[in-house]
């Protein structure tokens, strides 16, 4: 549906998962003790989607500072080693491609790394700039992906597709599915397990049919098309921002990324 619900989705699997494993380290302790334990991590440049996702959660999330609008490891590594000092379990981290404020790139191959070495689900929000990444010069903002358990970005924000159409990869699905799989007899039916389920990767179990969409749109442009529908977008964000800088009377809010140019008067 939206990048919104894959920021949940994905929270409430790595919480199941997290759940899970300190279940097995701690026997003795109750579920509420667990949870009441959580905390997750994203950047004070985060989408407000993610801070709601942790009310809707019922989990703590922190927020990090940025250095230059962009989350860095060390940053992100402050943070989980004092709450792991004060007995709290980290297991969930946020890392932006492509800020709402300013189009920042948080720094993935740094907060991957940490969130890998302290085992915290690492979700990427990459909701406008994602769909830049079907342009190969833009790929390497993505270094350090192959540390993500999951990733979101929305062709319904800059791949021509109407809303709504948000695409979620999961490095491993069955945490969201077991998290969510409540079988009664009036859902099962003969072709169970023999293709994904997807009311169980979802918080509505009804679904509409978005793919279709996406479809037309990969069918009707093809890849070159929309890699120049994105480049040309690019270059008049960088026009626009040059015309500021020559212009006495305007000075840049920060740098030019993407579609995205933030100016203001002097």
């Amino acid at each position: 549906g939206t990048a919104s619900e894959s920021t949940l989705v994905a929270l409430l699997g790595a919480k199941a998962k997290k759940l899970q494993e300190v279940k097995a380290e701690h026997p003795e302790w109750d579920e509420h003790t667990i949870i009441g334990k959580l905390v997750g991590y994203c950047s004070d440049q985060a989408h407000s989607s993610v801070e709601r996702a942790g009310l809707l959660g019922g989990i703590k999330l922190r927020s990090v500072k940025s250095e230059n609008n962009r989350l860095r490891g060390d940053a992100l590594e402050k943070a989980i080693e004092k709450d792991l000092a004060d007995g709290l379990i980290p297991f969930y981290a946020v890392v932006t491609l492509g800020t709402t404020n300013s189009c920042a790139f948080d720094r993935l191959d740094e907060c991957g790394v940490v969130g890998n070495k302290h085992n915290v689900w690492i979700h990427v929000d990459a909701a406008y700039a994602g769909s830049a990444f079907i342009c190969p010069e833009y790929r390497h903002y993505m270094k350090g992906m192959e540390r993500a358990d999951s990733f979101n970005f929305n062709p319904h924000k800059w791949m021509l597709v109407n809303f709504d159409c948000s695409a979620m990869w999961l490095k491993d699905p069955s945490w969201v599915v077991n998290a969510f799989n409540v079988d009664p007899l009036y859902l099962k039916h003969d072709m169970q397990g023999s293709a994904p389920d997807y009311r169980h990767w979802q918080i509505p179990l009804g679904r509409r049919f978005r793919a279709l969409k996406l479809w037309f749109v990969l069918r009707l442009y093809g890849v070159e098309n929309l890699q120049a529908h994105i480049r040309r977008h690019c270059n008049f964000a960088k026009q626009f921002g040059d015309l500021c800088v020559a212009d006495s009377r305007f000075e840049l809010a920060a740098e030019v990324n993407m579609g995205l140019v933030c100016f203001r008067l002097k």
